[in-house]
């Protein structure tokens, strides 16, 4: 990847030498719609079209050996693999979000089914459900996403723009709770929900304020004081948005990539520097990365190519650093960091990981003989016996514009161990 470097008044293209690298590549059952990250520990939630849930363990990462206790085990050719812990029948329809709770504890799913559910992150076994509530003109309302903002506040978004939050203390289970309080920051449904960093004066030391995107406007919402702002209609639908260091960002759905600087008041001043990554191309997901201090920050772009963007913010404009392709036909559904460190890129039917690639690791590459690939014998195994009765077939309702088609079809149950590339 070359970078565009200005030095001395010169103009000159630099090599990157640290860019992602894909480790592993398996298959899906069924095509992907949401994905999870263990907040802690190397574990990957996965829901799909059918309404399964399963549960992925990772190897733990040589740069971080801490997680080995809830790593998966290494094979017996020195790779590490990844390993099926539960996989269930969740929903009767698609599932459309995932969330763990802040300590990981709780795996929260939310199907088209209209039922949000509650699920103990090691084994799976269901402990609550909650009802989504109906739209404010008494129509069924469809879940969009889930978002633990706090240990204390978990937020449910919907098709009808609605905002629920649930307060997670009420019990262990929140089974058939209402909401404490329900927003309205866009007229649209919403596409993303970014948890912002606590303020100086928080006492907690945690998020009460969120960013999110809906229909074709951006709101920054507080959990005791409502929707703070919301954006005029900036002419385009917005599919994903994230929030790092001052920085708000937000992708729309024709490839152009807005960035406003300078925290919430910049955002109210409506000076949003755009850049658009690939002319006519989709920008369904974004990931914060990691900050650039001071003032900037990497985000990652999935596009409806296909393809990953490496994006730096907070500059004069913002910079793609890096570009890898997940799939040639599918575009990328669902995109995260987890605590080790590597990039997750989901969608169609496969999942990719990544991480980012050194210049030791270029020489190591050119030393080494030429490999027959990341080993993929992959073994077969059976559903978990903790599937629930959920059995009857999904109803589909139809999906907005933009939204990830629900157009796999079960291939059965299969649990995967697959090779990772230098892993012990």
């Amino acid at each position: 990847m070359c970078t565009l470097v200005k030095y001395g008044g010169w103009k000159f293209l630099a090599l990157e030498l640290q860019m992602f690298n894909s480790i592993c590549t398996f298959p899906l059952p069924s095509d992907l719609l949401a994905q999870a990250i263990h907040p802690t520990s190397p574990l990957l939630a996965l829901g799909f079209a059918s309404g399964h849930i399963q549960l992925e363990r990772l190897p733990a990462p040589p740069s971080n050996p801490s997680f080995r206790s809830k790593a998966a085990s290494p094979s017996t050719n020195g790779r590490g693999t990844v390993e099926t812990a539960w996989r269930t029948r969740r929903h009767k329809g698609s599932c459309r979000s995932l969330a763990f709770t802040l300590d990981g504890s709780r795996l929260l799913s939310a199907g088209t089914d209209g039922i949000v559910k509650v699920a103990m992150s090691e084994t799976g076994e269901v402990i609550g459900k909650i009802a989504v509530p109906r739209a404010t003109d008494g129509d069924s309302d469809f879940p969009t996403l889930l978002h633990a903002l706090n240990p204390q506040a978990l937020l449910l978004a919907t098709d009808s723009s609605a905002i629920h939050i649930y307060d997670l203390r009420v019990d262990s289970t929140i089974q058939g709770a209402k909401p404490q309080q329900t927003h309205h920051p866009h007229d649209d449904y919403i596409s993303s929900l970014t948890g912002l960093s606590p303020s100086q004066s928080s006492t907690s030391g945690f998020s009460r304020q969120w960013f999110s995107t809906g229909g074709s406007t951006v709101a920054v919402t507080d959990v005791r004081k409502g929707v703070l702002f919301q954006s005029e209609d900036l002419g385009e639908e917005l599919l994903s948005g994230t929030a790092i260091g001052d920085n708000f960002i937000a992708g729309g759905e024709k490839g152009a990539l807005r960035v406003w600087e300078g925290g919430v008041k910049g955002l109210m001043e409506g000076l949003d520097k755009r850049t658009t990554l690939q002319k006519g191309e989709s920008l369904d997901v974004m990931c914060r990365m990691w900050e650039e201090p001071p003032g900037e920050g990497v985000v990652a772009v999935g596009l409806g190519d296909g393809s990953v963007k490496i994006v730096q913010v907070g500059t004069k404009r913002a910079n793609v650093v890096d570009s890898v392709k997940h799939d040639e036909v599918e575009g990328v559904v669902t995109l995260g960091l987890e605590p080790g460190g590597r990039m997750i890129s989901g969608g169609g039917s496969i999942v990719k990981i990544w991480e980012k690639e050194t210049a030791d690791d270029l020489d190591e590459e050119d030393e080494a003989e030429p490999a027959d690939g990341l080993g993929d014998d992959g073994a077969n195994g059976t559903e978990s016996a903790d599937s629930e009765d959920d059995s009857s077939d999904e109803k589909r309702r139809p999906k907005r514009k933009k939204r990830k088609r629900n157009k796999g079809q079960n291939r059965g149950p299969t649990k995967h161990v697959m090779g990772f590339k230098g892993m012990d």
